[in-house]
């Protein structure tokens, strides 16, 4: 980061690095607040707003949304690629998480107000933010990542099935048995096939239950697989992860878990902090 001034630099290292002792005071403290404000959301949807309590709960989120609007200007600003950074993922959760206070202060007309309090609702994404500084989320979030490609094959096979079986009991049952269309008998598929069994649509027909009785068992199998993709890529990251990492945010695309005598970043070639490419 050869053109970021001393103070960038050294708000960097507390904001988006972790493996320092600032970052970590800074990673904790930045923790007890989602915490602390997801709280405050929850409190907020269960309390009347006629409450004694309701005032100081709205001092509270003005106050956290002020907090988590600071710490996402800093970030843009600390960072060496702002654009990036606010098109990534976390940066449009850091976005969505404090736009709809600043829009019920911006509208507070009544004919707006209802529909603003709805987008309140994704101030909840500040609880995505705590994957990031989790070790075990991350290591879920990298074999999610791996076996993506699996479970999209996976996924569309199970579509398939599913409107197969549908058209199958379209036909087998008609409309008098309430299988009135192939789109709500996929809907009695969708949910037999995961197990969930509403019963507000139930086959009459002898040849229409063997079918759900296949489906039913199907279901069963259905739902280990992903399970074993995922379990599998979890033990495949766990191994590689046995070597020594270190745990060095990438000043370009923010990933972590580099190689510790690691110069540029893996994924995306920029130079890492604490080498001498990088001064």
């Amino acid at each position: 980061m050869p053109s970021m001034t001393p103070l960038r630099r050294h708000l960097h290292d507390i904001i988006f690095e972790a493996e320092t002792l600032a970052g970590k005071a800074f990673d904790i403290l930045l923790i007890l607040c989602i915490a602390c404000s997801v709280t405050v959301v929850m409190l907020d949807s269960a309390i009347p707003a006629d409450a004694p309590v309701a005032p100081l709960l709205r001092w509270a989120e003005f106050l956290f949304t002020g907090l988590f609007t600071i710490e996402y200007a800093l970030r843009l600003w600390c960072s060496p690629r702002p654009a990036a950074y606010a098109r990534s993922f976390f940066g449009l959760v850091d976005l969505l998480s404090i736009l709809p206070t600043w829009l019920v202060l911006a509208f507070p007309a009544v004919q707006f107000f209802a529909l603003l309090r709805v987008l309140r609702v994704l101030r909840i994404f500040r609880v995505l933010k705590l994957v990031q500084y989790v070790h075990e989320g991350t290591h879920i979030m990298r074999a999610l990542r791996a076996s993506r490609k699996r479970i999209t094959v996976f996924f569309f096979w199970v579509v398939t099935l599913v409107i197969l079986f549908g058209a199958l009991m379209y036909v087998v049952e008609g409309g008098k048995n309430g299988f009135t269309s192939i789109p709500r008998a996929i809907y009695w598929a969708v949910v037999t096939l995961t197990t969930v069994g509403y019963g507000d649509i139930a086959p009459r027909t002898p040849m229409g239950q063997a079918l759900a009785a296949v489906v039913m068992v199907l279901g069963y199998s259905i739902i280990a697989v992903p399970t074993g993709i995922v379990t599998m890529e979890m033990s495949r990251v766990d191994g590689n992860e046995r070597t020594a990492l270190s745990n060095r945010a990438c000043p370009g695309c923010k990933s972590r878990r580099h190689d510790e005598d690691a110069a540029f970043c893996k994924l995306c070639g920029t130079p890492l902090a604490g080498n001498n490419f990088s001064a």
